[in-house]
């Protein structure tokens, strides 16, 4: 089946968080030898491993239609707390919205109440469901908030 609304929305700020990755990596190897202590180290490549495995998964947001519910999903690795689907039978309103600076990007509570999920801009999509409110950041705001409307009208 052909999903009726499929968008992948790119952002270079992933590129920040691989740039700190390899800086542990190289500090791993450079200001701690192994001669002297090893947890440092090993603390560092470790870490700078895992920073540079999450910045691969904040590579993209993607908002796609699965029939009956939507698909909101970061990055081309399949990170169970980076994906999350929304049926739309819970959807109550949907209307546009930006997001405030403090909101940011990523996934996170919003200080306005609500979950926030965005990658990069201010435009978003804000949907009141039964039991929460989600901002879902995207550069297609107004053409996903008409699709999103369909939905909510069909059910």
């Amino acid at each position: 089946m052909q999903p009726q609304y499929d968008h992948i929305q790119k952002s270079p700020l992933y590129l920040i968080i691989f740039a700190m990755g390899i800086l542990q990596l190289i500090a791993a190897t450079t200001f701690f030898p192994w001669s002297i202590s090893n947890l440092p180290g090993i603390i560092l490549l470790f870490s700078g491993i895992f920073v540079i495995f999450l910045a691969f998964g904040f590579q993209h947001l993607q908002v796609v239609d699965q029939g009956d519910f939507l698909t909101i999903r970061f990055g081309k690795l399949p990170l169970p707390l980076c994906n999350r689907k929304l049926i739309y039978k819970n959807i109550i309103k949907v209307e546009l919205g930006r997001t405030i600076l403090l909101d940011g990007w990523g996934i996170h509570y919003s200080i306005r109440g609500g979950w926030v999920w965005n990658i990069w801009g201010k435009d978003c999509v804000v949907l009141y469901c039964e039991k929460e409110i989600l901002r879902i950041g995207t550069n297609e705001a107004a053409k996903l908030c008409a699709f999103l409307e369909t939905k909510i009208v069909s059910k």
